[in-house]
């Protein structure tokens, strides 16, 4: 409820008072609200810059630990290579026979 004073100087002015009364409360509220809109925005592109920066590290980690899973692969490849192949059990061994 309006206090005394406020309700004698909106009856002083009549309609065009209250108008303008309620002109400049929205106004207020107008300018508040566009200042919270302006923080929140403010706030979302810092964010974004964040958010920019953390999925660019995450793309050169994964490419980086593509490159170390290629040479992994390339070196069990050699080391395969290399290794001596055992031989199969299944096989007998041949001896020579006494002539």
């Amino acid at each position: 409820m309006l206090d005394p004073e406020t309700t004698a100087l909106l009856t002083q002015f009549g309609t065009a008072g209250l108008i303008g009364w309620l002109w400049l409360g929205e106004r207020r509220a107008a300018t508040e609200r566009e200042r919270q809109l302006t923080a929140v925005h403010e706030r979302l592109a810092q964010e974004r810059r964040g958010l920019e920066v953390a999925v660019e590290a995450l793309r050169d980690n994964t490419r980086v630990l593509a490159g170390v899973e290629s040479g992994q692969r390339a070196l069990l490849a050699a080391l395969d290579r290399l290794a001596p192949r055992p031989v199969a059990a299944a096989e007998p061994a041949v001896t020579p026979r006494p002539s």
